[in-house]
């Protein structure tokens, strides 16, 4: 997040880490621009008007040097349809005007990064330890003894294996399996990781496939 607005800034971080987001920010454009530059962001959310560079300035050199990552431009001047157009024509991928409220950003953040997210791949089935999942036929068992998994679980179980090794963000979990607008809260994701360790695990109180990562969400492992 670069937006030299520092209680802005700073509220707004951590609003997005306390939903399960790691946030990295910045106070103006120049040093946004190289932390753009350097880091494999999922999503940049800048500020328009800031001291060096301002956000249509990021976008373009960003663009101009092939980075890809999604981006979000936020600015108070609310009737500037030149700005917004030269915005998107920059590449920015959506436009936030200010005063907007947190739960429309996340919102906006979550629409992006469902729209540059590649197709979780389709998995017949797969095991591991003593575990074999049937995704298509929608049967499960642990060593050689069936056991009951709900849709949800199947679902949410298939996503995390399909991005096995990488970390799935509990809003991410929530767009992909629910959609987000019917869960206000990412606790669901939570109550659901819990059962499915239950199901699973050989010691759910020390799990060795859902793996909890803190502040970001979970990863599965073989």
């Amino acid at each position: 997040m670069i937006e030299d607005d520092q209680v802005l800034r700073e509220t707004t971080a951590a609003f997005l880490e306390a939903e399960g987001f790691v946030v990295k920010t910045a106070a103006d454009g120049k040093t946004g621009f190289e932390l753009a530059s350097k880091e494999k962001a999922d999503l940049i959310v800048t500020d328009l008007m800031l001291p060096g560079l301002n956000g249509l300035e990021i976008c373009r050199k960003l663009r101009e040097k092939g980075i890809g990552t999604p981006v979000i431009m936020l600015t108070g001047q609310k009737k500037d349809e030149i700005d917004k157009v030269v915005g998107l024509e920059l590449g920015a991928d959506d436009y936030l005007t200010k005063p907007f409220g947190q739960r429309e950003l996340l919102a906006r953040i979550n629409a992006v990064l469902r729209r540059s997210m590649p197709e979780t791949k389709d998995i017949e089935e797969y095991s591991f330890a003593d575990v074999i999942i049937n995704f298509k036929k929608r049967i499960a068992s642990k060593g050689k003894k069936e056991f009951y998994l709900t849709a949800k679980e199947y679902d949410l179980l298939k996503l995390l294996i399909a991005h096995e090794g990488e970390v799935v963000s509990r809003d991410t979990i929530l767009n992909e399996v629910w959609g987000y607008e019917k869960f206000p809260t990412t606790r669901t994701v939570d109550t659901f990781i819990h059962n499915l360790r239950q199901k699973i695990e050989k010691d759910p109180s020390r799990p060795a496939h859902l793996l909890t990562i803190p502040w970001s969400g979970y990863r599965f492992q073989k």
